[in-house]
């Protein structure tokens, strides 16, 4: 039993995260255990070809340990803001310190047999570190970067989904929805995160308290640590959606709402910020928030608070719309 105590402040400091480095570790359940993972079969079998003739293939698969399957802390950083850039996680990867690195990898494999590659490699902290780093990252680049805009999409959903839901029923609400195991009462958030014996009790205490939705986890996971930013992170909303066909442009919807709106909401494919759909429809701020605003009158997109960004996403109904055929 993981529990967490939070305070007012800890509450109303509460925040949302996607990682694309969480993705990328947490990625390697799907391609131990597929039968468990059955959604995500089409990513699985183009990702088992690619990494068929890798040199490296077994040491990147011997991440995850047996039975368990627990991966490296120092693999997974805790998220620093709600869109962290995967440069940017890389590079907090390789400034860890060897010796944390090493422990780590033992500690994942909690007193059961490393591979003997891996062994090896614990004899040397550095060349340990720098090694991983570098397989994760080309993993990254060739298995998970491709599909990432449409992962991201997912996820930021599911953000702006339980951002909504805070604002509307409060933190109880998001957090007991977190996982079927999630239970608060008096302050405290406790989870059941996996059947093997844990017990850790801690209180935030001001340190943040990270949410992150994540596509490859079956249930609520909670990497523990003192020096660390508490982080739950939770299985997304979606994820059947995940690897469908995209829907084809509709005809119609110009005459409907408007070439300028209709185009903008199209291009609302994942949630985006005003300054990021200026960016990319090449028009100024200003142009986007008034489309914005009559969308939002209109109920065809919604928009919600990550951290400092307000993030606008297509409801429901703006869905159904680009989905109808002219």
């Amino acid at each position: 039993m993981i529990s967490y105590r939070l305070g007012v402040d800890d509450l109303a400091d509460m925040r949302f995260a996607c990682s694309p480095l969480l993705e990328t570790m947490t990625s390697l359940w799907a391609l131990h255990e597929p039968s468990a993972h059955v959604l995500h079969l089409p990513w699985i079998r183009q990702t088992k070809a690619l990494i068929e003739d890798w040199p490296d293939r077994e040491l990147l698969l011997s991440l995850v340990a047996p039975e368990v399957q627990w991966l490296p802390d120092f693999l997974t950083p805790r998220p620093s803001s709600p869109l962290p850039d995967v440069n940017d996680e890389l590079r907090r990867v390789r400034s860890t310190p060897p010796g944390r690195a090493v422990v780590d990898v033992r500690s994942a494999y909690a007193g059961r047999p490393i591979p003997v590659e891996l062994e090896r490699l614990c004899d040397r902290p550095r060349v340990l570190r720098d090694r991983l780093a570098e397989l994760v990252a080309m993993y990254w680049v060739e298995a998970v970067e491709p599909h990432w805009p449409r992962m991201r999409a997912v996820l930021e959903a599911d953000m702006v989904h339980r951002a909504r839901l805070l604002a509307r029923d409060g933190a109880a609400a998001v957090l007991t929805g977190l996982d079927p195991s999630a239970r608060w009462s008096d302050g405290v958030l406790r989870l059941r995160v996996s059947s093997y014996e844990l017990d850790y009790d801690v209180e935030v205490k001001g340190r943040g308290f990270w949410l992150v939705p994540t596509l490859f986890a079956k249930h609520a996971i909670s990497p523990v640590g003192a020096d660390e930013p508490p982080t739950v992170a939770y299985p997304a909303r979606g994820i059947g959606t995940l690897w469908e066909q995209s829907k084809p442009t509709p005809g119609a919807l110009d005459s409907l709402i408007g070439p300028a709106r209709a185009a903008l909401l199209i291009a609302l494919e994942s949630p985006a910020s005003t300054l990021e759909l200026a960016r990319r429809r090449q028009v100024t701020p200003g142009a986007i928030s008034q489309q914005l605003a009559t969308l939002l009158t209109n109920g065809l997109v919604s928009k919600a608070r990550a951290g400092r960004v307000v993030l606008y996403a297509r409801t429901e109904l703006a869905d159904q719309l680009i989905g109808r055929r002219p």
